[in-house]
Formats: C-alpha cells, sequence, structure tokens
C-alpha cells in the first residue's frame, strides 16, 4: 500500500506539472497574440498613409496639370494665337506687358550673352534721354533665365520663343494650384481638402487668376513661388517636426521668399503685409517665439540678397519690412519678461511692446532713407496718406495709382461670383469658427503666467478646452490681413482670393472646426465629427459637379467663336473680351 501510495502522489504530480507547463503554454500563446495585434494594426496605419500619400500626391499633380492646359486653352482659344502673325502674337502683350516680353526677345537677339548683359545693364532705350540699369531698376530676370534657357536647350527648331515664354507660365500655375493643394491638405488632415480647393480656384477663375490674358504680368511669376512659401510656412509651424524636416522646411521657405522677391517689384509691401500678421500671433502667444524669429530672419536675408542682386537697389534697403522686422528682434531684447505676469499686466506690456516697435520702425527707417537719401518711394505713401482720406496729394504718381481702376476698392460684385460656387458661405462659416476659437486661445494665453506651471504647452490645450494650431492660427492671419489688403485695393485680390479657396476647404475638412461646432451644440462624438468633415465637402463636390455646367458652357463659348468666326474679326473680339475681363 505504501509503495501504491507513493505511485500514485508521483503520477498526481507529474499531472499538476503537465497542466501548468499547459497553462503557461497557452498564457504565452496569448502574450504572443496580443503582441502581433498591435504590430499588425500600425502596419496596416502605415501601408493607409502610403496608399493615401500616394492617391493625394498624383490627384494634386492632375489638378495642377490639367489647371494648367485649362487656362492655356482659354488663352488660345481667346486669341487664337497659333493661327496669328508673330508681330500679333507680340501686340496681344499689352501695355507693361509687351515692354517685358521685349527684354526676353532682346536677349535672344543679341549676338551673345555677354552682350545682351551689357545691353540691360547699360540700357538707352526705356527712357528718354537716359542710361539706367534695367536689372536694378525692374524685376526683369526671369526673363534674362529664361532667355538662356532657351538659348541653352536643343528646342529652337521645335518650339519658337514665345511659347516657350507662355508654357513656362502656364507651367508655373501648376505649381501654384499644386502648392494650394498641398496647404489645404496639410491644414486638415486630409487631401480631399486639397481637391475642393484645387476646383474652387478653378470655378472662381475670373477672381482668383488673370494669367491667360496677362501673361508676362510680375504677378504671374511671382505667385506660385508665395504659394509655396505659404505651405512651407504652415509645414513649418508643425508641432514635433524632426530636425531634418524643420531644415527642410526653412531651405524650402528661404528659397521661396527670395525668388518672389525677386520677381516682383511688390515684393516687400506683401512680406510687410505677411510680417504684420506674424507679430500680431506672435504678441499674443499663438506662435512659437523661435519659429517665427526664424521668419523675421529669412524674410530679411531674401530681401538682401535680391538688394544684392538688384545692385544695391537703395529702395528696398529702405523698405518699411527691413526696418520692422529689425524692430521686432530688437524689442524682444528689451522686453525679455513680456509673456509674464496676470492678464492686465500682459495686455500693459503688450501695448508698450506695440509702441516700442512702431517707434523703432520709424526712426530705423527714417535713418536709413537719410543716410541713402532715398525718396524714391515717397509717392507710395502719399498715395496711401490720399486713399486713406487724409488729404489730397498734388503728387503726379500718387494720384495716377489714384486714377487707376485697379487700384480701387474691390466691387461688391466679386463677392456674388464668389457666392455662386459656395466659396463664400465656406468662408464665412470657417472664418466665423476660427476667429472664435482664436479669441477664446488669445484671452487664455494672455490670462495665464508663463511660469504658471498649469499651463499647457503652445498648440496643445487640456480636455474640453479650446484649441488652435500655430499652423491653423497662421492660416488665419493671412487671410485677415491680405482681404483687408485685397478690400483696399482690387489689384491685391489675387493674393487673397486663392487663400480663400485654401482656407474654406480646410476648414470643411478640419476636425477641429467640427469638433468644436459639435462640443458647442453638445451634439459631439467621435463618429459624427468623422461624418460631417467628410460629408460636408462630398455634398460641396457634387454641388460643384452639378454645377458643372460652367466649364461646358465656356468651351462651348469659345468653340463657337473659333467656328463662326475667322481671321478677319479675332482682333475685334479678343480685345473686346480682353477689355471686359481687366474690368
Amino acid at each position: 500500500m505504501g509503495a501504491f501510495d507513493t505511485m500514485m502522489s508521483i503520477r498526481q504530480r507529474k499531472g499538476v506539472r503537465t497542466t501548468e507547463v499547459s497553462e503557461d503554454g497557452t498564457a504565452q500563446q496569448e502574450n504572443v497574440t496580443l503582441e502581433n495585434k498591435p504590430s499588425s494594426s500600425c502596419t496596416s496605419r502605415r501601408l493607409w498613409k502610403i496608399l493615401s500619400f500616394t492617391v493625394g500626391g498624383a490627384i494634386a499633380l492632375c489638378t495642377g496639370l490639367l489647371t494648367s492646359v485649362y487656362l492655356a486653352t482659354l488663352h488660345e482659344n481667346d486669341l487664337w494665337f497659333s493661327n496669328i502673325k508673330e508681330v500679333e502674337r507680340e501686340i496681344s502683350f499689352r501695355t507693361e506687358c509687351g515692354l517685358y516680353y521685349s527684354y526676353y526677345k532682346q536677349m535672344l537677339q543679341a549676338p551673345s550673352l555677354v552682350h545682351g548683359f551689357h545691353d540691360l545693364m547699360y540700357d538707352n532705350k526705356t527712357e528718354s534721354m537716359r542710361t539706367i540699369n534695367l536689372l536694378q531698376r525692374m524685376n526683369i530676370y526671369q526673363e534674362v533665365f529664361l532667355s538662356v534657357l532657351y538659348r541653352v536647350l536643343p528646342i529652337q527648331k521645335y518650339l519658337e520663343p514665345v511659347y516657350f515664354y507662355i508654357y513656362t507660365l502656364f507651367g508655373l500655375q501648376a505649381v501654384h494650384v499644386a502648392a494650394l493643394y498641398v496647404t489645404s491638405w496639410l491644414l486638415s488632415g486630409t487631401w480631399l481638402s486639397g481637391l475642393l480647393a484645387a476646383i474652387w480656384y478653378v470655378a472662381n477663375r475670373t477672381d482668383t487668376t488673370r494669367v491667360e490674358f496677362t501673361i508676362p504680368l510680375r504677378e504671374n511669376w511671382a505667385l506660385p513661388f508665395f504659394a509655396i512659401q505659404v505651405a512651407a510656412i504652415t509645414y513649418f509651424l508643425r508641432p514635433s517636426l524632426r530636425p531634418l524636416s524643420e531644415r527642410l522646411a526653412l531651405l524650402t521657405i528661404f528659397l521661396s521668399t527670395f525668388i518672389f522677391s525677386l520677381l516682383w517689384q511688390f515684393n516687400q509691401f506683401m512680406m510687410l503685409v505677411q510680417a504684420l500678421g506674424l507679430f500680431v500671433l506672435d504678441a499674443l502667444d499663438m506662435l512659437p517665439a523661435p519659429k517665427a524669429t526664424w521668419l523675421y530672419a529669412i524674410q530679411i536675408a531674401a530681401l538682401l540678397l535680391v538688394c544684392a542682386l538688384q545692385f544695391f537697389n537703395s529702395m528696398i534697403l529702405g523698405s518699411l519690412l527691413i526696418s520692422f522686422n529689425l524692430s521686432v528682434l530688437i524689442a524682444r531684447k528689451l522686453q525679455k519678461n513680456l509673456k509674464t505676469g496676470n492678464f492686465l499686466n500682459r495686455l500693459g506690456k503688450l501695448l508698450l511692446h506695440l509702441f516700442v516697435v512702431l517707434c523703432l520702425t520709424l526712426f530705423l527707417n527714417n535713418m536709413i532713407k537719410r543716410a541713402l537719401s532715398l525718396k524714391s518711394d515717397e509717392h507710395i505713401f502719399k498715395f496711401l496718406k490720399a486713399k486713406s482720406g487724409f488729404g489730397a496729394t498734388r503728387d503726379f504718381d500718387a494720384n495716377l495709382y489714384l486714377c487707376e481702376e485697379a487700384f480701387g476698392l474691390l466691387p461688391w460684385n466679386t463677392f456674388g461670383r464668389l457666392s455662386d460656387t459656395l466659396l463664400l458661405h465656406a468662408y464665412v462659416f470657417v472664418l466665423l469658427v476660427t476667429v472664435t476659437a482664436a479669441l477664446a486661445v488669445a484671452l487664455r494665453n494672455l490670462s495665464l503666467s508663463s511660469a504658471s506651471p498649469a499651463q499647457p504647452p503652445l498648440g496643445q490645450t487640456g480636455k474640453g478646452t479650446v484649441s488652435l494650431g500655430a499652423d491653423a492660427a497662421y492660416s488665419l492671419a493671412h487671410t485677415v490681413v491680405f482681404g483687408a489688403l485685397a478690400l483696399s485695393t482690387m489689384r491685391m485680390k489675387y493674393l487673397w482670393t486663392p487663400h480663400v479657396c485654401v482656407f474654406a476647404a480646410s476648414g470643411l475638412c478640419s476636425p477641429e472646426v467640427w469638433g468644436l461646432l459639435l462640443k458647442v451644440t453638445r451634439l459631439y462624438s467621435p463618429a459624427r465629427m468623422c461624418v460631417m468633415r467628410y460629408a460636408v465637402p462630398m455634398l460641396t463636390l457634387s454641388y460643384l459637379c452639378c454645377k458643372g455646367s460652367w466649364i461646358a458652357e465656356v468651351l462651348q463659348k469659345h468653340h463657337l467663336i473659333r467656328v463662326s468666326s475667322g481671321t478677319q474679326n479675332w482682333h475685334q473680339h479678343s480685345v473686346a473680351h480682353l477689355h471686359q475681363e481687366t474690368r
């Protein structure tokens, strides 16, 4: 019996050990399964991101190219460009457009590049009885670059110089639309908003671009690079960027800012408006201070480099932009504790900071102009003074601007055209929501002390509070300051209306906009927010597609013009159409 009991106890122990081993094996298998699930979900997310990026990038490329082809087709059908003589093609470049094209033609007809550069630097044909340096006085480096490129590339037998010129401009429109697409994509997190922004840009072509009938204008060269700059700034202001990504973004911002400044004579004034928007956000602690400093410095560096390429143009050195940006950086050093204290203390420091920057700007600008004996831009300030109603002026250049319709107020019928495509409705809706969020964030930032340990990091908020990222805040400031500029000066609407498309499209697809709205109405849930951010843009796109008869009507109209009219009356129609479009 003792032996029997011993054998039974041994068997029981073996059974217990076997059971323990099987249980341990089962637990290990469960752990492996649980570990595999997150890895498989991460892999699926990664694959989905790659697929979304590929599809979105392909759509961006296609929309840009289709827009370029569409605008080139409109230009061809309006002027019958391929069926007229060379001199008639050059006549179609009216007023200053023809002047800019003449320098491109002059460089091509020069015996050599050196001779061509010499003729531009010692020009005695543009101004009567004077020899001037055209590279210093005018922004014509694009014509110089294109002429050199046309000489170097083996395309003379296949492409006429005028076609190389206009195709380059229409190609830049593809870059412009792609940059708007990317900006909207970055702001919303979905390429659907980029597609909506691009379609809105084309649908509102009358108010977003005039490249098809004023091809050589400086703005048509510069605005695509301005759009690239805005896209790069939007990416740069995103939180938690890797060092390499941040450096690449800074390089893109610098190059696009430099090229934009080199191509347009109004560069310093446009960037001053941009710097004012950055200053407001920086003062309200809605931008990271180091990133704002980088943006101020890049504007100064780009403008100084342009000044060097334009043979040290004194008007650039005496610009308000350089004085303003330097004043902001100096005032920062003088007021190191600007963002500390309670609400009233911070408000007082903010007003003092504004006063210091204003006084420093005027002082530095006055000193620079006196040192350089600069008076070439006084007519611009006289124009602004007279336009603002602070007294009339007898300055000829200022009165010339005042008489020009393009420098008048933005016509009210512009808003009617924007409403026809639902762009204005979406823009106002997103603007109201975003302005509300920005005011709440600004008041919270002013109320919280920077030394308070409970203060959340920039761009982040606690649970249940309103948030606005630095990229969205910049987009809001950009549309507000350039909207004010467009309302006061009709010609500058082409800086504002493309961003209206971006701002409205990104807002309709933004989880922050719909999340805030649903929280206010106490209807928030992640599922509802997701449905709204995709359903509303899809319905808008469906409406635009149903209203797509506007494309067919335009193409049909131009087709009938080509069929019914011959070479005898093409010029009469095109001139009438161009005058109507210009107005």
